[in-house]
């Protein structure tokens, strides 16, 4: 069977792979401590799911417009831009189910085949797979361990050029859990009005932050709200991954392209669940409050747990809720300490190798969940490698 180039490069998500061995040796009678999923423990707010069964219950099931119900993008744009110190307007925003369409839909409509972009390496594997969809050629930028696991701005430095469309930038970011800072901002914002490309900037866990940090946008820095796409959602800061709502914000002449994307694709975004997105904007925030700080105790207790094990070593994350080892002095790839921890330990992790090349010699661990399962986990690790 042929199928179109365009999708030859595409391959699974390695935490989709991990979860179904993981999940088959469950059935097999297997106790399995699940760290791979990034995928919040909590369930979604009262509040916010009864908002949506109400919804239902009056008839909320309709088609909405393609980019969103009108309340919706009008509380998200008031609220987005109260948290990032900008004025957006309801035409900027752009709902979608989930927040992977804001990641392509803006990426098909901007990139021609040939064009380069920059992305983040470690990274969600979904950047390098849209932008070989789109035609484009990727250009990996290594994020720096010594640096917070911020990009390597020598390296960027040398590899944007005039033919660079798009740069991608994710803080706080996965798989790392680096924070991007404010100075390096800058310096990319200056390279990209240089060069005059667009930046995308994923800051879908941009309110799971520690230590009192800000995470700073890169929209909010002079002359870069016309060129950059911010891409957000509901699914990690009010824990709705099932619920499928995202949105993007952008120049308006944008969404609208994207609108088009969005008529032709998907419709529209499912009717109650915007009404529930509406309650998660305008209603009650304390939850949220309750439930990172709940991920910093766990943050604490699985890196002072991971460092105490032998030949690991791992920096606090800043924000997200994952942890990324450096595991270079076991000896071992990332996919085979991986595998050997998930068989023989009953741990499911993910390899940094999962998220590209530079992601080798780290483990991906997510903190999205108990701890008392985190201890057991980090247990049953030190087990088998100490």
């Amino acid at each position: 069977m042929t199928f179109a180039n365009r999708t030859a490069h595409l391959k699974p998500e390695g935490a989709y792979q991990v979860l179904a061995r993981a999940n088959q040796l469950e059935a097999e009678g297997r106790q399995i401590v699940h760290l791979e999923i990034g995928q919040p423990d909590y369930p979604t707010f009262e509040n916010v799911s009864w908002a949506g069964v109400e919804a239902i219950r009056t008839g909320k099931t309709r088609y909405t417009p393609p980019a969103g119900m009108p309340s919706l993008r009008e509380a998200i744009a008031e609220d987005s831009g109260k948290r990032r110190g900008i004025q957006f307007i309801a035409d900027e925003v752009v709902v979608s189910p989930g927040g992977k369409p804001n990641l392509f839909f803006p990426t098909l409509a901007l990139v021609e085949p040939g064009d380069e972009v920059i992305y983040p390496n470690p990274g969600f594997p979904t950047y390098e797979a849209m932008i070989k969809v789109a035609g484009g050629i990727p250009v990996a930028v290594p994020l720096l361990e010594e640096n917070q696991f911020s990009f390597d701005l020598s390296a960027f430095d040398k590899l944007i050029n005039a033919k660079t469309k798009l740069i991608i930038i994710n803080s706080p970011s996965n798989p790392t859990g680096g924070v991007i800072p404010l100075d390096d901002l800058k310096h990319i914002a200056a390279q990209a009005q240089k060069y005059d490309c667009w930046v995308m900037s994923d800051e879908i866990y941009a309110r799971i932050i520690y230590d009192g940090l800000t995470v700073p946008s890169i929209a909010a820095l002079p002359g870069m709200k016309e060129r950059t796409i911010i891409v957000d959602g509901f699914s990690k800061t009010y824990s709705m991954t099932g619920w499928r709502l995202g949105y993007g914000i952008m120049p308006r002449d944008l969404a609208a392209r994207v609108d088009l994307l969005l008529t032709h694709s998907i419709g529209s975004t499912a009717h109650f669940t915007q009404f529930a997105g509406l309650e998660a904007v305008t209603g009650p925030q304390e939850m949220v409050d309750v439930m990172v700080a709940e991920y910093q105790r766990r943050r604490n207790v699985i890196v002072d747990g991971l460092n105490a094990i032998p030949d690991f070593s791992c920096q606090k994350s800043q924000g997200a809720f994952y942890a990324f080892p450096n595991i270079r002095g076991t000896g071992m790839s990332s996919n085979e300490l991986a595998n050997l921890i998930l068989e023989k330990a009953g741990v499911a992790l993910l390899p940094g190798s999962s998220f590209g090349e530079y992601g080798e010699g780290y483990l991906r661990l997510s903190y999205a969940n108990s701890i008392e399962n985190i201890q057991l986990g980090l247990g049953k690790i030190q087990k088998i490698l100490g």
